[in-house]
């Protein structure tokens, strides 16, 4: 076992780079013509954000700035799960935006799966939300990262190779 390397396949994101992006939102609203004098906020919980708005119009056009600032900070678009907009009272618009963390058990199934048919010298362990890839070679391991990238597209969470050693 001494000889092994390893890397864990995982699904998360940088909340500071979240932090900055909602931070650009915010300022954006304030300086924008269409949002003046609009009731527009948007809170960070602890595994969601809440976006309020006074029409649905502006909450889809807070959407469109959230995604936009995201991407330019590096973060995919993959961690937001979208909830439906609904009224709030008041004349105001509510719409709750779960941030995904974490691989979803199913997936880390399918992506365990994929290595042990795929690379047969390659092992995988699910740990939590989190799968273990481990194997003799770093060339082998170096073609799993690469061939999950490519599976990648089609997850519905974005992934990250993390302690690769």
């Amino acid at each position: 076992m001494a000889g092994d390397v390893s890397f864990d396949v995982v699904s998360d994101f940088d909340r500071q780079e979240l932090v900055n992006a909602l931070d650009q939102v915010r300022r954006e609203i304030t300086t924008r013509y269409d949002f003046k004098g609009a009731k527009a906020d948007i809170e960070l919980g602890k595994a969601e954000l809440v976006i309020k708005a006074d029409s649905e119009h502006r909450a889809k056009a807070i959407r469109d700035l959230i995604e936009s600032k995201a991407i330019k900070r590096g973060l995919s678009l993959k961690i937001f799960e979208w909830g439906t907009v609904e009224p709030a009272g008041g004349d105001t618009v509510r719409q709750t935006v779960t941030l995904r963390r974490g691989l979803p058990e199913d997936l880390a199934k399918r992506i365990s799966k994929l290595i042990r048919d795929d690379f047969p010298k390659v092992k995988s362990q699910i740990q939590g939300d989190v799968v273990r890839v481990s194997g003799k070679s770093k060339d082998d391991l170096q073609k799993v990262i690469g061939r999950l990238r490519e599976e990648g597209e089609g997850y519905p969470v974005a992934l990250q190779f993390q302690n690769y050693r």
